[in-house]
């Protein structure tokens, strides 16, 4: 199974051209495809519906979209029912069951630096009749310390994911589902794939994948995170997708639960993509 992340900086590329063709083949033969900065409606991208380009581009795809940003467009018509949009994006060979996006914590800011309402889009899909939530996940590029919240309220999702349990959640209700979905289907297993926007020296990395082991690696509990990066023997500094203000960093990862990490084959990064500002990140998983 192959799986890719691309933060599409809403389709300009190095050239600073808008080409999401040209994203659509940077990304084309993964089973599941991650997207992160998708808009909708923006007069900067010519106003066009860019969830609705990649859904009719991959058409054995499903798919799922989760704004951040969602604005009334002035003089729009209310029977049209255009809102301009900002978010993240999963498409999938497998069926999405279910998805759910959450909002991830915010500041504002009165000053010169942006702030962004920053989600994590969930995706749970039917992989072989083997439950996975898929996240696609785009964090703060503005402070360590929202960063930090926002990671703690993403690893609280996947905590609770199991008692949450399934959106309709009933025994011998009479209720129909129309539709055939393993009985209580809630996954355990989650991979988190986006634009995390640290560096792996940083400390939001740690949260994620666990502290330095003194004897090598990390400490992982059961229901933790590995970097699929790292996992595979590769550097931890390597594998570099984008760049803050002062450097060019490795900011884009596919955390997968510990309890898949036998089954990563592969990862790598496409480091002659030119649809972005980012690289995207391909991940194998033997499932």
């Amino acid at each position: 199974m192959r799986i890719v992340t691309y933060n599409i900086q809403y389709g300009f590329g190095k050239d600073s051209r808008l080409d999401l063709e040209r994203i659509a083949r940077e990304v084309s033969g993964a089973d599941i495809i991650a997207l992160q900065e998708v808009e909708r409606f923006w007069t900067r991208s010519r106003n066009v519906d860019q969830m609705a380009f990649f859904a009719e581009r991959f058409p054995d795809h499903y798919s799922v979209y989760g704004p951040g940003v969602d604005l009334h467009i002035q003089d729009s018509a209310p029977q049209e029912n255009r809102r301009r949009q900002f978010g993240n994006m999963i498409l999938s060979r497998y069926p999405i069951v279910y998805s759910r996006n959450h909002l991830l914590p915010k500041r504002s800011s009165i000053g010169q630096a942006l702030s962004i309402q920053r989600t994590a889009l969930e995706g749970t899909l039917l992989v072989d009749s083997m439950p996975i939530r898929i996240y696609s996940v785009h964090l703060t590029h503005l402070s360590c310390q929202i960063r930090k919240k926002q990671i703690n309220r993403i690893l609280k999702i996947h905590r609770d994911a199991v008692d949450e349990g399934f959106p309709l959640s009933f025994e011998n209700s009479g209720f129909n589902l129309e539709m055939d979905v393993p009985d209580r289907l809630v996954a355990d297993k989650a991979i988190l794939l986006g634009d995390f926007n640290f560096a792996p020296d940083q400390p939001e990395y740690e949260m994620i994948v666990g502290p330095l082991c003194d004897y090598g690696g990390h400490v992982i509990s059961e229901h933790g995170f590995v970097d699929s990066w790292t996992h595979v023997g590769k550097d931890l500094m390597s594998g570099k997708t984008s760049h803050t203000l002062t450097e060019h960093v490795r900011m884009d990862y596919c955390f997968v639960s510990s309890m898949l990490r036998n089954q990563i084959k592969s990862c790598w990064v496409n480091d002659k993509a030119q649809g972005s500002d980012h690289l995207p990140v391909w991940l194998e998983l033997e499932i």
